[in-house]
Protein backbone atom coordinates (compact mmCIF):
# COMPACT_ATOMS: atom_id res chain seq x y z
CA UNK A 1 0.00 0.00 0.00
CA UNK A 2 1.34 3.12 -0.68
CA UNK A 3 0.07 6.44 1.31
CA UNK A 4 0.71 9.89 0.64
CA UNK A 5 0.69 13.11 2.88
CA UNK A 6 0.42 17.02 1.70
CA UNK A 7 1.25 18.84 4.75
CA UNK A 8 2.59 22.11 6.13
CA UNK A 9 4.43 20.76 8.71
CA UNK A 10 5.17 17.24 7.56
CA UNK A 11 7.86 16.99 10.89
CA UNK A 12 5.24 16.71 12.95
CA UNK A 13 4.51 12.90 11.43
CA UNK A 14 7.86 12.09 10.13
CA UNK A 15 9.46 10.68 13.08
CA UNK A 16 6.68 8.80 14.45
CA UNK A 17 7.09 6.68 11.47
CA UNK A 18 10.23 5.69 12.49
CA UNK A 19 9.09 3.88 15.32
CA UNK A 20 7.24 0.71 16.63
CA UNK A 21 4.25 -0.86 14.27
CA UNK A 22 4.69 1.93 12.01
CA UNK A 23 8.68 1.06 11.26
CA UNK A 24 8.03 -2.37 10.90
CA UNK A 25 5.00 -2.51 8.54
CA UNK A 26 7.62 -0.51 6.59
CA UNK A 27 10.64 -2.50 6.70
CA UNK A 28 8.63 -5.74 5.51
CA UNK A 29 7.30 -3.57 2.78
CA UNK A 30 3.69 -3.95 3.57
CA UNK A 31 3.46 0.40 3.44
CA UNK A 32 5.07 3.08 1.93
CA UNK A 33 4.76 6.34 3.56
CA UNK A 34 5.53 9.76 1.84
CA UNK A 35 5.50 12.69 3.30
CA UNK A 36 5.56 15.83 2.00
CA UNK A 37 5.76 20.03 2.41
CA UNK A 38 3.15 21.51 0.36
CA UNK A 39 5.11 24.17 0.32
CA UNK A 40 7.16 22.65 -2.62
CA UNK A 41 4.06 23.02 -5.33
CA UNK A 42 4.11 26.79 -4.64
CA UNK A 43 5.08 29.02 -7.39
CA UNK A 44 5.77 32.49 -5.76
CA UNK A 45 9.00 33.38 -4.10
CA UNK A 46 7.61 33.63 -0.33
CA UNK A 47 6.13 30.06 -1.08
CA UNK A 48 2.20 30.99 0.17
CA UNK A 49 0.39 28.53 0.65
CA UNK A 50 -2.93 30.26 2.33
CA UNK A 51 -4.57 33.34 1.54
CA UNK A 52 -7.71 35.44 2.62
CA UNK A 53 -11.09 34.46 2.09
CA UNK A 54 -13.26 36.42 -0.52
CA UNK A 55 -16.17 37.55 1.58
CA UNK A 56 -14.28 38.40 4.10
CA UNK A 57 -13.99 37.56 7.98
CA UNK A 58 -11.28 36.66 9.90
CA UNK A 59 -8.31 33.24 9.22
CA UNK A 60 -6.63 32.07 6.01
CA UNK A 61 -7.32 29.30 3.31
CA UNK A 62 -5.25 26.87 1.64
CA UNK A 63 -5.01 27.88 -2.09
CA UNK A 64 -6.17 26.05 -4.84
CA UNK A 65 -3.30 25.98 -6.83
CA UNK A 66 -0.26 24.00 -4.41
CA UNK A 67 -3.30 21.05 -3.57
CA UNK A 68 -4.39 20.59 -7.60
CA UNK A 69 -0.14 20.64 -8.44
CA UNK A 70 0.64 18.40 -5.73
CA UNK A 71 -1.76 15.56 -5.89
CA UNK A 72 -1.69 15.46 -10.20
CA UNK A 73 1.78 14.97 -9.33
CA UNK A 74 1.44 12.19 -7.00
CA UNK A 75 -1.99 10.72 -8.21
CA UNK A 76 0.02 9.85 -11.57
CA UNK A 77 -2.09 6.55 -12.59
CA UNK A 78 -5.30 8.54 -11.61
CA UNK A 79 -6.36 5.46 -8.87
CA UNK A 80 -5.50 7.35 -5.49
CA UNK A 81 -8.13 7.35 -3.22
CA UNK A 82 -7.73 11.35 -1.38
CA UNK A 83 -8.98 12.47 1.39
CA UNK A 84 -9.38 15.56 3.14
CA UNK A 85 -9.00 15.78 7.05
CA UNK A 86 -11.14 18.27 8.46
CA UNK A 87 -13.47 18.59 11.16
CA UNK A 88 -16.54 18.48 9.10
CA UNK A 89 -15.85 14.54 7.50
CA UNK A 90 -17.54 11.63 8.52
CA UNK A 91 -15.96 10.24 11.43
CA UNK A 92 -13.34 7.90 11.45
CA UNK A 93 -14.32 4.44 12.55
CA UNK A 94 -12.78 0.83 12.25
CA UNK A 95 -15.00 -0.11 9.47
CA UNK A 96 -13.42 3.06 7.60
CA UNK A 97 -10.30 1.98 8.36
CA UNK A 98 -10.64 -1.26 7.59
CA UNK A 99 -12.04 0.02 4.09
CA UNK A 100 -9.17 2.78 3.65
CA UNK A 101 -6.72 -0.38 4.66
CA UNK A 102 -7.78 -1.95 1.17
CA UNK A 103 -7.02 0.76 -0.85
CA UNK A 104 -3.56 0.67 -3.24
CA UNK A 105 -3.11 4.27 -3.00
CA UNK A 106 -3.60 7.26 -0.39
CA UNK A 107 -3.36 10.94 -0.54
CA UNK A 108 -3.83 12.62 2.80
CA UNK A 109 -4.22 16.20 2.59
CA UNK A 110 -3.59 17.96 5.92
CA UNK A 111 -6.19 21.25 7.06
CA UNK A 112 -4.94 23.98 8.07
CA UNK A 113 -5.77 27.50 9.21
CA UNK A 114 -10.01 27.89 8.03
CA UNK A 115 -9.91 25.30 5.55
CA UNK A 116 -9.34 24.58 1.86
CA UNK A 117 -10.57 26.58 -0.94
CA UNK A 118 -13.83 25.08 -1.75
CA UNK A 119 -12.92 23.62 -5.47
CA UNK A 120 -10.48 20.92 -4.26
CA UNK A 121 -13.00 19.59 -2.25
CA UNK A 122 -15.44 19.62 -5.46
CA UNK A 123 -12.42 18.53 -8.24
CA UNK A 124 -9.66 16.43 -6.17
CA UNK A 125 -10.99 15.35 -2.87
CA UNK A 126 -12.63 11.36 -2.49
CA UNK A 127 -13.69 11.58 0.86
CA UNK A 128 -13.79 14.23 3.90
CA UNK A 129 -12.97 12.35 7.22
CA UNK A 130 -12.60 13.68 10.95
CA UNK A 131 -10.87 12.04 13.79
CA UNK A 132 -13.82 13.61 16.42
CA UNK A 133 -15.62 16.78 17.24
CA UNK A 134 -13.13 19.19 18.02
CA UNK A 135 -10.78 20.85 16.08
CA UNK A 136 -6.71 20.52 15.94
CA UNK A 137 -3.96 23.18 14.93
CA UNK A 138 -4.00 21.32 11.63
CA UNK A 139 -4.39 18.07 9.97
CA UNK A 140 -0.80 16.32 10.63
CA UNK A 141 -2.06 14.63 13.92
CA UNK A 142 -5.34 13.88 12.16
CA UNK A 143 -2.91 12.22 9.34
CA UNK A 144 -1.07 10.15 12.14
CA UNK A 145 -4.36 8.52 13.77
CA UNK A 146 -5.27 7.51 9.79
CA UNK A 147 -2.06 6.13 9.51
CA UNK A 148 -1.51 4.26 12.33
CA UNK A 149 -5.10 2.85 12.84
CA UNK A 150 -4.48 1.49 8.60
CA UNK A 151 -1.20 0.43 9.15
CA UNK A 152 -1.89 -2.31 12.39
CA UNK A 153 -4.71 -3.99 10.30
CA UNK A 154 -2.32 -4.36 7.10
CA UNK A 155 -0.69 -8.16 7.45
CA UNK A 156 2.91 -8.52 8.81
CA UNK A 157 2.05 -5.24 11.26
CA UNK A 158 1.12 -7.25 14.22
CA UNK A 159 2.99 -10.55 15.40
CA UNK A 160 -0.61 -11.86 15.93
CA UNK A 161 -2.51 -10.97 13.00
CA UNK A 162 -5.59 -11.86 14.81
CA UNK A 163 -4.74 -9.43 17.14
CA UNK A 164 -6.11 -6.23 15.75
CA UNK A 165 -9.34 -7.88 14.80
CA UNK A 166 -10.03 -8.32 18.25
CA UNK A 167 -9.74 -4.85 19.37
CA UNK A 168 -12.53 -2.15 20.51
CA UNK A 169 -14.54 -1.43 17.50
CA UNK A 170 -13.26 -3.99 15.03
CA UNK A 171 -16.55 -5.82 16.12
CA UNK A 172 -19.33 -4.54 17.28
CA UNK A 173 -18.77 -4.31 21.04
CA UNK A 174 -15.61 -2.90 23.20
CA UNK A 175 -13.26 -5.06 24.19
CA UNK A 176 -13.24 -7.49 27.01
CA UNK A 177 -10.96 -7.09 30.23
CA UNK A 178 -7.63 -8.42 29.78
CA UNK A 179 -5.19 -9.21 32.40
CA UNK A 180 -1.50 -10.92 32.91
CA UNK A 181 0.96 -12.26 35.58
CA UNK A 182 1.07 -12.34 38.45
CA UNK A 183 -2.54 -13.83 38.85
CA UNK A 184 -2.94 -11.85 42.69
CA UNK A 185 -1.72 -8.55 43.11
CA UNK A 186 -2.19 -6.97 46.32
CA UNK A 187 -5.33 -8.76 46.68
CA UNK A 188 -6.73 -7.82 43.33
CA UNK A 189 -6.99 -11.29 41.39
CA UNK A 190 -7.72 -12.73 38.25
CA UNK A 191 -11.09 -14.02 37.49
CA UNK A 192 -10.72 -17.80 38.17
CA UNK A 193 -12.81 -18.30 34.43
CA UNK A 194 -9.24 -17.50 32.96
CA UNK A 195 -7.02 -19.55 34.53
CA UNK A 196 -9.58 -22.62 34.35
CA UNK A 197 -7.61 -23.58 30.52
CA UNK A 198 -11.45 -24.09 29.95
CA UNK A 199 -11.34 -22.26 26.42
CA UNK A 200 -15.53 -22.37 25.79
CA UNK A 201 -16.23 -20.58 29.42
CA UNK A 202 -13.09 -18.39 28.89
CA UNK A 203 -15.09 -17.27 25.60
CA UNK A 204 -18.40 -16.57 26.73
CA UNK A 205 -16.90 -14.97 30.07
CA UNK A 206 -15.02 -12.68 27.53
CA UNK A 207 -18.15 -12.07 25.61
CA UNK A 208 -20.31 -11.09 28.52
CA UNK A 209 -17.59 -8.88 29.87
CA UNK A 210 -17.52 -7.35 26.32
CA UNK A 211 -21.21 -6.48 26.69
CA UNK A 212 -21.03 -5.06 30.05
CA UNK A 213 -17.87 -2.89 29.19
CA UNK A 214 -20.39 -1.51 25.70
CA UNK A 215 -23.46 -1.31 27.66
CA UNK A 216 -21.79 0.90 30.20
CA UNK A 217 -19.31 2.95 28.67
CA UNK A 218 -20.78 3.23 24.65
CA UNK A 219 -24.37 1.99 25.11
CA UNK A 220 -24.79 3.97 21.67
CA UNK A 221 -22.63 0.96 19.59
CA UNK A 222 -25.63 -1.66 21.40
CA UNK A 223 -28.42 0.30 18.84
CA UNK A 224 -26.74 -1.51 15.73
CA UNK A 225 -25.98 -5.13 17.37
CA UNK A 226 -28.77 -7.79 17.35
CA UNK A 227 -28.98 -8.47 20.79
CA UNK A 228 -30.03 -12.35 22.01
CA UNK A 229 -32.30 -12.46 24.46
CA UNK A 230 -29.38 -13.79 26.77
CA UNK A 231 -27.88 -10.59 25.86
CA UNK A 232 -30.46 -8.19 26.43
CA UNK A 233 -30.85 -9.70 29.98
CA UNK A 234 -27.22 -8.90 30.77
CA UNK A 235 -27.81 -5.53 29.42
CA UNK A 236 -30.70 -4.57 31.33
CA UNK A 237 -28.96 -6.16 34.37
CA UNK A 238 -26.04 -3.65 33.73
CA UNK A 239 -28.34 -1.01 34.03
CA UNK A 240 -30.17 -2.02 37.08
Amino acid sequence: MKLDVLALFPDIIAPALQTGILKRIQDAGGLTVNVYNLRDWTTDKHKSVDDYPYGGGAGMILKPEPIFAATKELNVESDAHIVFLTPQGIPLTQPLVEALSLENHLILICGRYKGVDERVRQKIVTSEISIGDYVLSGGEIAALVIIDAIARVLPGALGDFESAHEDSFSKELLDHPHYTRPADYEGMKVPEVLLSGHHDNIKKWRHVEALKRTAQRRPDLLQEYDLTDEELAIINKVKQ
